[in-house]
């Protein structure tokens, strides 16, 4: 069971679900990612989903950070997904190239296959054919952004090869984290998943150890490793108002995670927060829920997002402060005293 190094990168990901109008989630975001650049957080990820409000506000990502990039100057940027099946991989590669280069090099290109059936279905696919479409949109994506020629003599402008350094691939499976290591790139692991029907009483690390695993096993010697893990964190200054706040988003986020897999225990709070793999409380009890993790250990890049508490945007805020000045120090995380030097946009 390799271990990285210890030292590791600070991520802050949102889905963009606040209890706000399109404009105003966009802005959240936007200040959300302005204040954990602040706070020293190295990296702010974004997902990547259509059409349907409650599971995500942001159906166009790269658009998102372009904008993003224009109001930051350190803060690493990345996509966590971009569902590239329902992509055209070669206008992608095009949309990245450019907010890669607008941005001064900070774009970290996370890609997978996900997504749910109904936006299949609205691209006219079906979900069942995902992982073919995957693999021949990755090798297009992949060839644009190496630099060699698309058909002919044709090649991508701007020329992006640097970008396949910073390319990510998201998996529940350990093919997926063999397919990962053997490609060089980095993996990300997600913040909970359905346990095995043979093993309800699984833990996350019980699922993601295996996954790791095959990553550093296919992963060539030469190459660094990357991983993401990304976990649900919500810090307040009381457990009174964590856990009210964890009752109202996780029983809202219910029926989707049981759709999604999820087989539930009971109906209490406590089960809700062990089943959805949720870290909340004060800083005391959310260090002690995380020190338990043993994937922790293993990543190189630990990523938190509110998402499925989803408080206020306030309260966002107030837990991002806490994470960086109480709760990252203690897992390894070091606040950089590279200075930010804004990089201005092309002209």
């Amino acid at each position: 069971m390799p271990e990285t190094t210890p030292s590791k990168r600070l991520g802050f990901f949102t889905r963009l679900l606040d209890d706000a109008t399109p404009a105003e989630r966009y802005r959240f975001a936007a200040d959300q990612i302005i204040h954990a650049e602040a706070h020293g957080f190295d990296s702010a990820w974004v997902a990547q989903h259509h059409f349907s409000r409650d599971e995500g506000g942001l159906p166009a990502p790269l658009v998102f950070l372009s904008y993003v990039a224009a109001r930051t100057a350190r803060i690493r940027l990345g996509t966590g997904i971009i569902t590239l099946p329902l992509e055209q991989p070669i206008r992608a590669a095009e949309d990245a190239a450019v907010l890669d280069l607008l941005s001064g090099g900070r774009l970290e290109l996370g890609i997978g296959s996900g997504g749910t059936p109904s936006s299949f279905a609205a691209f006219g696919l079906d979900s069942a054919d995902r992982n073919a479409i995957y693999e021949r949109h990755l090798a297009t994506f992949r060839t644009a952004l190496s630099g060699s020629p698309i058909v002919g003599d044709t090649k991508l402008y701007p020329a992006a090869p640097h970008l396949l350094e910073r390319f990510w691939q998201a998996t529940f499976s350990i093919h997926g984290g063999t397919r990962a290591g053997k490609a060089g790139d980095g993996l990300m692991l997600s913040r909970t998943q359905p346990r095995p029907a043979d093993n309800p009483q699984a833990t996350l690390p019980d699922i993601q150890h295996p996954i790791v695993d095959a990553y550093f096993a296919a992963l060539p010697p030469e190459i660094a490793p990357r991983i993401v893990a990304s976990r649900t964190l919500f810090v307040a200054d009381s457990r009174e108002e964590a856990r009210r706040h964890a009752e109202t988003g996780l029983r809202r986020s219910v029926p989707s995670l049981k759709r999604s897999g999820h087989v539930f225990q009971g109906d209490g709070l406590d089960e809700l927060i062990a089943a959805t793999d949720t870290h909340v409380g004060t800083v005391e009890e959310v260090l002690e829920s995380l020190h338990r993790d043993t994937t922790l250990p293993r990543v190189t890049d630990i990523v938190f997002q509110v998402h499925s508490v989803d408080p206020p945007h306030e309260l966002i805020l107030r837990s991002i402060e806490l994470i960086a000045t109480k709760v990252a120090p203690q897992l390894g995380w070091s606040k950089s005293d590279k200075p930010s030097s804004r990089l201005s946009l092309v002209r």
